[in-house]
C-alpha cells in the first residue's frame, strides 16, 4: 500500500537532541496513522551547516521542495512560530492541505472505529 506523505513542522525549541527526539516521535505517530512522514529537521543536519548562510538557505530550499511534494502537512506541537505559518501559508498557496497531528490522530480513530463497528 502506498502510504501518502506528510510533512512534519513544528516550532522546534532550538535544543538539538530534544527537537530530534521529539520529530522522531511526531514522525512515528504520523507513520502509524497511516503516512510517510518527511521531516528535514531529522536528516538536514547529518549533512548541512547551519551556520553557514549558503548552507543555511539550501536547507530551507531542500525543506520547501519536500513539502510540495507533500500530500499533507501536519503541524505537530503546541507552539507556532514564524517557520510553522511559513510551511502553512506556503501549502494554502499549493492546495495542500494542512492539518494538526491530533486531527490526523482523530481520523485514524474515527476510522477505526467504524471498522470494529
Amino acid at each position: 500500500m502506498k502510504r501518502p506523505l506528510a510533512y512534519i513542522t513544528a516550532a522546534w525549541s532550538g535544543d538539538h537532541t530534544a527537537d530530534t527526539r521529539q520529530a522522531a516521535q511526531y514522525c512515528r505517530e504520523v507513520y502509524e496513522a497511516g503516512f510517510s512522514p518527511l521531516c528535514p529537521l531529522l536528516y538536514l543536519p547529518l549533512f548541512l551547516n547551519d551556520s553557514i548562510p549558503e548552507e543555511h538557505k539550501s536547507g530551507i530550499d531542500m525543506g520547501r521542495d519536500l513539502l510540495k511534494r507533500s500530500h499533507v502537512v501536519v503541524f505537530c506541537g503546541a507552539g507556532i512560530d514564524e517557520s510553522v505559518k511559513n510551511d502553512i501559508a506556503i501549502a494554502g498557496r499549493l492546495n495542500i492541505t494542512a492539518t494538526t497531528l491530533d486531527g490526523i490522530l482523530t481520523v485514524k480513530t474515527q476510522g477505526q472505529a467504524k471498522a470494529d463497528a
